[in-house]
Parts: structure tokens; sequence; C-alpha cells
């Protein structure tokens, strides 16, 4: 490896694991990228974490919601972390 997007490029066609602004948090099949870090992943599982103040009890509530994605593409710009499928040799 020489780039940094190198390490990405090994991971093409496998699962990876991208943070996301806003508390969003993706799972999926990379298919493409680009150096802006754009992407197209397949199987998506997105999860988006949201907090809430109760106003009765001023106790923060964290919500979870999952949902599932065929095909996502993903703007560079929100992307805040990549990890690749962890490998073991």
């Amino acid at each position: 490896m020489e780039e940094p997007l190198d390490l990405i490029r090994l991971s093409i066609d496998e699962r990876i694991y991208v943070k996301c602004r806003n508390d969003r948090e993706l799972r999926g099949k990379l298919h493409a990228y680009d150096q802006h870090l754009n992407m197209v992943l397949g199987d998506v599982e997105e999860t988006v974490t949201t907090h809430e103040i109760d106003e009765e009890t001023d106790e923060e509530i964290v919500k979870k919601a999952t949902r599932t994605v065929g095909m996502l593409f993903v703007r560079g710009d929100v992307v805040v972390l990549v990890s690749p499928p962890l490998r073991t040799s």
C-alpha cells in the first residue's frame, strides 16, 4: 500500500463500515468509490441515532432506527470514517 485510498481499494466487493455525520452509520458491500470518498454500497444496513431530552425528567433519550437499503450512493462530504473488513492472516 502506498496511498491511503489503497486500503479502500482492497475492500471492493467486501462489507465495510462507514460512519457519517449526524450520527448515521452504514454497513454494506463496497461496489465503487472515488477520490472524494463518494461510494456506492449494496445490501446496506443503515443505523440512525437520535438524542432527545425528556422535558419532564430532563433525561436524555437515545433512539436508534435501523433500515436496510438495496443500493445506496454516499456523498463523500458526509463521510467521517471508513473501516475496512477485519483481516486475519
